[in-house]
């Protein structure tokens, strides 16, 4: 029997894959392509003007509301990217490390899926409300004398919902990253003299820069263009781009002008990523 051809065997490869990568090519591209389009056109209520015209990028690049919303969008995905990711990395650890069961574990941070995600987001408006569980256990414990009213519709409202609903999502890569670790590594770093504080920054911590990244991307991403939290417990004061958007795709019937918003909001949330990405990578070739 032959050896088989590499060539023959990549183009088979090609062709199984090709399917697959058109339609997903497709429906991320034909979304796209209607947003740059709809961004050079402008629309007055339900009169569609077709001209070409640079207006809509203008009017978002010059108005001090979307610059606001928009470095605000971004504080936030970053805090909350930050605090879950904070809290996840000592789950992922203690599951991947110390846990017996880890099915169970790994079942059980799955939990939150399991109910709507208005639902949940509603639970934390009743935690965090004027009336709301924390303000009367704080109230009944004698804490405080009256409800504190800076728990919800503001910014720490929104990053705390939103840190717990992605919480899932950044303990799962971090614990793959963790479980990839050959023992042997941290058995030679120990017979070298290494205490366990040593080994956990020159062996683990580097070899999960991966999985801290992936969970990195993975939050902030989505994070920056949710609306549907900081409508329920953000308030004035913690408004997202993209309910600015939102407002433009519906109630102002101004779609041009809400392509316009997204397509910034995407290269702004890009070029935030890509700085991420090469800062990460720097810092973990450095701790190597």
């Amino acid at each position: 029997m032959g050896l088989l051809n590499p060539r023959s065997e990549a183009a088979k490869g090609y062709a199984l894959s090709a399917p697959a990568t058109l339609y997903v090519g497709f429906l991320v591209s034909a979304p796209l392509i209607i947003l740059v389009t709809y961004s050079f056109w402008t629309q007055s209520y339900v009169t569609l003007d077709k001209t070409f015209t640079l207006d809509n990028y203008r009017e978002a690049l010059t108005d001090p509301l979307v610059r606001h919303l928009l470095l605000r969008s971004i504080w936030i995905a970053g805090g909350v990217t930050i605090l879950t990711v904070v809290t996840a990395y000592p789950i992922a650890y203690f599951i991947a490390m110390k846990a017996r069961n880890k099915t169970i574990w790994l079942l059980l941070i799955t939990i939150p899926f399991w109910s709507s995600y208005l639902l949940r987001v509603f639970a934390w408006k009743l935690i965090l409300g004027f009336n709301g569980v924390m303000n009367s256990a704080l109230l009944g414990i004698g804490l405080i004398d009256e409800p504190l009213t800076f728990l919800l519709y503001n910014e720490f409202a929104v990053m705390l919902t939103l840190a717990h609903a992605w919480a899932p999502f950044a303990i799962l890569p971090i614990y793959v990253s963790l479980q990839k670790i050959e023992p042997s590594l941290l058995e030679a770093a120990s017979d070298l003299g290494n205490g366990k504080v040593q080994r956990f920054l020159r062996v683990t911590l580097p070899l999960t820069i991966p999985g801290i990244i992936a969970a990195c991307l993975i939050i902030f991403i989505p994070t920056v263009g949710d609306y549907v939290t900081p409508s329920l417990v953000g308030g004035s004061d913690g408004k997202m781009i993209a309910n600015l958007i939102q407002v433009q795709f519906g109630a102002a019937n101004n779609w041009p002008l809400g392509a316009t918003l997204s397509l910034l909001a995407m290269m702004s949330v890009g070029f935030v990523a890509i700085l991420f990405v090469l800062s990460a990578s720097g810092l973990g070739r450095r701790i190597k």
